[in-house]
């Protein structure tokens, strides 16, 4: 449905949750280089239990060769200093969820450049910010609940994977 792009993720056990959430809702993982990590870290592989099968991780050299593959797509960035909520964009099917890294977000640069796609889930003014895997379970089941959770039964299931 969406695809969940972490821009130099630091934290091992926060991309493997991100990755079970993935694979239970039929999202693509996007894992933007340099990583804080090696791919066969044991805390990403327990993080993601028995998951990994089910969810599609597409690792990228950097930025400039994400847009470059993928130039017709919307992509959102989520950030504490976004100007609107996230609960003010119509998520559509293919669009782009970047989140940046643990310790320092996205590039302000990047930020700046796309202004008008920026948004932030709203918390207190002394919380500096949110759990990244938390802050993308968020993002993805609002863009899930605006379109009636599609391929998802009402047990919670896979109708059937979109890959």
């Amino acid at each position: 449905m969406f695809h969940v792009m972490l821009v130099e993720p630091e934290i091992p056990q926060n991309t493997g949750n991100i990755a079970r959430t993935c694979a239970a809702t039929g999202c693509t993982l996007h894992l933007v280089k340099p990583l804080g990590f090696e791919l066969s870290d044991k805390y990403l592989k327990r993080a993601g239990l028995d998951y990994w099968p089910l969810v599609n991780v597409i690792v990228h050299e950097d930025l400039a060769s994400v847009f470059t593959q993928y130039p017709g797509a919307k992509f959102y960035y989520f950030s504490t200093k976004a100007p609107r909520a996230y609960t003010e964009v119509q998520f559509e099917a293919g669009d782009f969820l970047v989140f940046g890294r643990e310790t320092k977000g996205l590039p302000e640069e990047l930020l700046a450049q796309n202004r008008e796609h920026c948004v932030r889930i709203p918390m207190l003014d002394e919380a500096r910010s949110l759990n990244l895997s938390n802050s993308v379970a968020i993002a993805v089941y609002e863009g899930l609940r605006q379109h009636d959770f599609p391929n998802l039964s009402a047990s919670g299931k896979l109708r059937s994977r979109p890959w």
